[in-house]
């Protein structure tokens, strides 16, 4: 006889916040909350996580003290339906660096890496929700076929809470909002 499958509860009722935040890290490791909703997320490449590395380190080096960036770690874009996002690059304040949840008005940019399965919520749904949220700039990183990715920026107009085009990078990315950086897309 076959052993019946019983979904957990998670996959298909919203979580609140108090619950998610009974979660262990490694619970809420590779999952994002949507509307209340659990969404899970593959794991990513090791050229995805060595091009938000890169990026990240950059950025902290250039942010100065009151900003630090980071990956892999929530953004509480809303508590009520709780949405969780985990950006692949945050910077954020650095007198934060201890508060949870870290919330948009702690963060200054955030940057998402494209790959296959990502595209549509990265391309489209990540960006009108981090700009409702108020978050300033929002990097856009393809990774191209060349090898070379590809980083689009975009900032915010506080007006409308969409973001306006930017610049668009591939080889050296070298930006001067939020603050300057000069990024080589090469090392990957």
């Amino acid at each position: 006889m076959a052993a019946e499958m019983v979904a957990p509860a998670w996959m298909h009722e919203q979580i609140t916040a108090e619950e998610y935040e009974s979660w262990s890290e490694e619970q809420c490791a590779g999952i994002e909350i949507v509307d209340g909703m659990v969404v899970v997320s593959p794991s990513a490449s090791k050229r995805h996580n060595r091009l938000a590395r890169i990026v990240a380190n950059a950025l902290d080096a250039a942010a100065g003290p009151e900003w630090n960036a980071d990956t892999d770690f929530d953004v509480r874009l809303q508590d009520v339906p709780l949405t969780n996002r985990r950006p692949d690059v945050v910077v954020y304040q650095a007198d934060t660096i201890d508060l949870t949840p870290t919330r948009p008005e702690h963060v200054l940019l955030v940057a998402e890496v494209v790959s296959p399965g990502s595209e549509t919520t990265d391309r489209i749904v990540k960006v009108d929700q981090y700009a409702k949220a108020g978050i300033g700039f929002y990097w856009r990183i393809e990774q191209a076929v060349t090898g070379v990715p590809l980083v689009y920026t975009y900032v915010l107009d506080p007006a409308t809470k969409t973001y306006r085009d930017g610049d668009v990078f591939t080889g050296v990315l070298k930006a001067v909002a939020p603050f300057p950086v000069q990024i080589d897309l090469g090392q990957v």
